[in-house]
């Protein structure tokens, strides 16, 4: 079998779980370390010559980070592929779980076993918070609707602002996002890099907390560190 992931968390399930059937990843498929396969572009802009000179039996790929011209490309080549789109934690695990069974694979992986324990066994938060989630700026970018950063957010206890908004990623000016009023501004480190000196200087008074972006945005392996790794970085703002 002959893999080609252009989802970065993907990449690494499959890495993790089947490494010796991947055979090209995007650019930015940066985990696990060390990761050695042919590179096939960006997610947004791959090389579809390069990904069918792979003779690929199976190319992942996912409704948001890749573009449908290219899903449609790969199809009309007779390309099989795969696209997930998760929008909460449950499907997420579903998703992975249909992956693994793609790849050939009777038994869970010890990653996707953790992973779900991890989620299942975390309690529900006590308290709530209003946060603002921004995850680019110039312009401002926030979390909006059906995300799946979102429901993990949730889980830990952190309600979006902007989780009504009929878009799933609006544009607001800063005033805006002032205007919310938020309890807490939550600041990922991709895709755009907050840090301490980039970030939350714009929200005077309000408390941020800066977060992996990957356990934040990705849905892989790295899902069963995340409810840990995220609510340690949640309960300690700047």
């Amino acid at each position: 079998m002959r893999v080609v992931s252009l989802v970065p968390s993907l990449t690494e399930a499959v890495a993790l779980t089947r490494p010796e059937v991947l055979v090209g990843a995007t650019d930015w498929c940066t985990h696990p370390a060390g990761l050695d396969v042919a590179r096939v572009g960006g997610s947004k802009y791959p090389d579809l010559d390069r990904v069918c000179a792979l003779r690929p039996d199976l190319v992942l790929l996912n409704e948001e980070e890749n573009r449908r011209a290219d899903a449609d490309a790969l199809v009309a080549a007779g390309v099989p592929v795969l696209v997930t789109f998760p929008r909460t934690v449950p499907e997420a695990l579903a998703e992975l779980a249909r992956l693994v069974d793609a790849l050939g694979t009777t038994a869970e992986p010890d990653w996707l076993v953790a992973a779900r324990r991890a989620w299942a066994t975390r309690p529900e938060p006590e308290t709530l918070r209003r946060a603002v989630v921004p995850v680019w700026r110039r312009p401002w970018v926030v979390l909006g609707s059906a995300t799946f950063a979102g429901d993990v957010l949730r889980r830990l206890g952190v309600v979006n602002a902007y989780a009504e908004h009929p878009e799933r990623y609006p544009r607001p000016t800063l005033h805006e996002l002032r205007e919310r009023r938020p309890e807490l501004v939550v600041l990922p480190d991709e895709p755009y890099r907050f840090t301490a000196d980039d970030g939350p200087e714009c929200f005077p008074g309000v408390p941020s907390a800066l977060v992996s972006g990957r356990h934040l945005t990705w849905y892989g392996p790295s899902l069963a560190e995340a409810p840990a790794l995220l609510a340690a970085q949640l309960a300690q703002p700047g």
